[in-house]
């Protein structure tokens, strides 16, 4: 599987986004799909987690409550929608598949979208 972040920009706190992690090369029905971040001098961190074949999902502490994570009806685009963002929410955003949301490793990284946020 091929995977394709898009939707980072600038903003400012209290503002959203919404990220898109479009699939290509194989149906995302049987993966789990993560985003991942990564903030400047930092390790990446887990940020949330859906089950695309049931839509359960799952987040960090960090972001539960103002972060979520979606796929249409199993098309394959996964989406996160970040609302109330805050400085520390910036970083590069990364999607990545896996056959479930834990106990397995991400692999199939997209080369990144950045997020900034100001204020």
């Amino acid at each position: 599987v091929r995977l394709e972040e898009s939707g980072g920009a600038s903003v400012k706190s209290g503002e959203s986004l919404r990220l898109s992690c479009v699939a290509s090369g194989v149906s995302l029905y049987y993966f789990a799909i993560a985003w991942f971040r990564q903030a400047p001098g930092k390790e990446r961190e887990a940020v949330s987690c859906i089950m695309i074949s049931d839509g359960s999902t799952l987040y960090d502490e960090t972001v539960k409550g103002r972060f979520t994570t979606s796929n249409d009806n199993g098309e394959d685009v996964v989406y996160l929608q970040m609302n109330n963002l805050k400085p520390e929410d910036t970083g590069t955003y990364y999607c990545a598949a896996a056959p479930r949301c834990s106990g397995s490793p991400f692999h199939s990284y997209g080369p990144g979208t950045r997020v900034t946020v100001s204020g």
